[in-house]
């Protein structure tokens, strides 16, 4: 991660957003605390004291959220530092949070658990602390965003070794709503990785503001950026369903969605006129066409910006400047259109038919009296409808003015009203050039255009297979069976005394080799050896990730007559059946008990039989029985037949039976 000291532009904001986080913290405690006086109190003047007070908490409030909407509006901190004459991108600010000590919970959990001596995962324990460290401070860059990913991942492995889902860690995860400030505190991982996903999205979009928008690849990587940002929060949104916290909002993320979308219209829009735009007709079509698809996609956003209960959170200066975009490029494509009949008469020279088609295209209809073809043909007719079109881009370019100028935010950001009043003299000279005496006559209405790209813009889901990651806590052993779901004994230690090379049992599986088809009567069986335990060690030698020949080398090497190994048996206690979290529901690993808990339940349907009516004294003992019975992950005491002949320990299946 960055330096958080460093006095960076970017850094001095997020400063400032942990210092508000702050402070709304305590208004909003102090508000809490003077509703619950409110309610309990009878005392008349008490009553009249604490709703001065509430007034006053409830107007810093207000104040403090203005602040933080100041920031969220600061957008010239984050673009390109070239100079640019350029409509500025917005970008999401960076979600905070507080240090959380993994130390105590972990270490106690590995003991208890995993019976294994914790302070040997201590550098392990540190290492993933520093990583979460290191994200609060991502760099603006690609491996800003690699780390961030790594984490995200490293969450995934933490979650299925320590959180358990019938018990909580004791982990508190406190995370910093990113447009109210108030603070979300939870147990829960789901919280964490939420978070960190928005995080993902936020740096996207301050990567693609970050981008030089004069130059060719500068505008693709923010097409790319702003396409990545909108795959990482609709992602967020289809797989965190019910986050607490209102900037994880199912109906924010869908609007923060369509913004990211149409910021990379935009720059679709800047990528083709960037080499400059010919006056020439079927340019000016395309153009027209282009402008006007970014002119809709923000209106949409708009309208999506001030729908119930997105509008209460949202930054009011965002939605303004979605409408003066909406307006902007609106008149744009006016504009463009007036060229095309203004300044594009019909030659003798030129293809009727292909201009017929290609002007056909802009409208959905036309006045009453008018066709494509008469209007390219008739002079008066192409003047009159142009200056229609130059009369409503003006406007459209009158009205982003008043908008920008009514929002105390915009009206500071001066390349906003440099663009927006050059673009406005633009369209008025080029209607004061076809003014003439009979102006009084020309009353027609001017169509909407149709809007239309070639560029199809669509999010980018995020790609976390691309940034590989090594399970911190690898030493733990497999995943699939040392996991927080499954419980096992503490390792036993068995002696095995093998005569003429035989020990009494064989193995089978991956990684780690379970005992198989045992004898029951074999001095290994006599020591407490059990069907389907586990081989944790052999010698010493920790053999969790061996497979069946690894382990069948390690026995080997052992040249004394006794081989000292450590197995594990599965508790049969009932584990819980995998319960759809509220806020974690799709995207998790497939694991086996899921798989045979559908197994089972298409078994249950196809041999689903109408049950007996029972008396009333046995209904209670009987669903009893029915809430204690739940799945789990398969035993490792399988029930295979017992072979009485001895064995030899070398006499195995030809190939490695993976359980899992």
């Amino acid at each position: 991660g960055c330096n958080p000291l460093a006095e960076t532009g970017r850094s001095k904001l997020q400063n400032q957003r942990a210092v508000l986080n702050q402070q709304i913290l305590r208004a909003v405690r102090m508000r809490a605390g003077a509703e619950n006086l409110l309610r309990a109190t009878t005392n008349n003047k008490v009553r009249e004291q604490v709703l001065l007070e509430l007034s006053f908490v409830n107007s810093d409030l207000q104040i403090l959220k203005e602040e933080l909407e100041g920031l969220n509006i600061s957008v010239e901190v984050y673009q390109n530092t070239e100079e640019t004459f350029s409509i500025p991108l917005v970008p999401l600010g960076l979600k905070e949070t507080k240090e959380v000590d993994f130390t105590l919970p972990l270490k106690d959990f590995i003991l208890e658990h995993y019976s294994e001596d914790s302070s040997e995962y201590e550098d392990e324990i540190a290492d993933l602390m520093d990583l979460r460290q290191a994200c609060r401070t991502p760099s603006r860059d690609e491996a800003g965003i690699e780390m961030l990913i790594s984490y995200f991942l490293q969450l995934g492995y933490v979650e299925n070794r320590f959180f358990p889902p019938t018990r909580h860690m004791g982990v508190l995860f406190t995370w910093y709503d990113s447009f109210t400030g108030v603070p979300v505190c939870q147990q829960n991982l789901s919280l964490e990785k939420a978070s960190i996903l928005f995080n993902i999205g936020a740096l996207y979009t301050q990567i693609g503001t970050r981008c030089n928008r004069q130059i060719q690849a500068g505008l693709e990587n923010a097409v790319d950026a702003f396409q990545r940002a909108a795959g990482v929060l609709s992602y967020l949104k289809e797989t965190f369903t019910h986050t607490p916290s209102y900037d994880m909002s199912p109906a924010m993320l869908n609007v923060l969605v369509k913004m990211m979308l149409a910021q990379a219209q935009e720059c679709v829009f800047e990528q083709i006129g960037l080499p400059g735009i010919r006056n020439e007709f079927f340019t000016l079509v395309k153009m027209t066409q282009e402008v006007a698809k970014v002119g809709e996609v923000y209106m949409l956003v708009n309208t999506a910006m001030n729908q119930e209960p997105v509008k209460e959170n949202i930054p009011y200066s965002w939605s303004k400047l979605a409408q003066i975009k909406s307006d902007h490029y609106k008149a744009l494509a006016h504009y463009f259109l007036a060229t095309i009949l203004c300044d594009h008469e019909l030659q003798s020279g030129d293809d009727e038919d292909e201009q017929e088609k290609a002007l056909s295209q802009l409208y959905d209809y036309l006045p009453e009296g008018l066709m494509v073809l008469t209007v390219l043909k008739n002079k008066v007719q192409r003047k009159q409808l142009g200056k229609a079109h130059l009369n409503k881009a003006i406007v459209y370019h009158e009205e982003a003015l008043r908008v920008c100028g009514l929002c105390k935010k915009l009206r500071n950001i001066d390349v906003l009203q440099e663009v927006l009043t050059a673009a406005h003299k633009r369209s008025l000279l080029k209607y004061a050039q076809q003014e003439t005496e009979d102006d009084f006559l020309s009353l027609i209405q001017a169509p909407d255009i149709l809007p239309k790209t070639e560029h199809k813009i669509e999010a980018i889901p995020p790609q976390f297979s691309k940034v590989k990651v090594k399970d911190f806590f690898h030493r733990l052993g497999p995943l699939t069976v040392f996991s927080a779901k499954q419980r096992w004994t503490a390792p036993r230690t068995i002696r095995i005394h093998h005569e003429a090379g035989e020990l009494g049992f064989r193995l089978k599986g991956g990684s780690p080799v379970q005992i198989y088809c045992l004898d029951p009567l074999c001095p290994a069986a006599l020591m407490g050896l059990k069907e389907g335990d586990y081989i944790v060690s052999v010698g010493g030698v920790d053999c969790k990730w061996l497979g069946v020949n690894e382990v069948l080398e390690k026995f080997k090497s052992v040249e004394e007559q006794t081989i000292e190994i450590e197995v594990i048996s599965c508790q049969d206690t009932a584990a819980s059946v995998h319960s759809k979290s509220a806020t974690y529901s799709v995207g998790m690993q497939k694991t086996y008990s899921l798989i045979c808990l559908a197994m089972e339940e298409d078994k249950t349907d196809q041999t689903k039989k109408a049950p007996l009516k029972l008396p009333f004294l046995s209904w209670g003992t009987k669903n009893r029985q029915k809430a204690a019975s739940t799945l789990c992950l398969p035993s490792a005491v399988a029930g295979s037949s017992q072979i009485k002949k001895k064995l030899s320990p070398f006499a195995l299946l030809n190939s490695e039976s993976s359980l899992y």
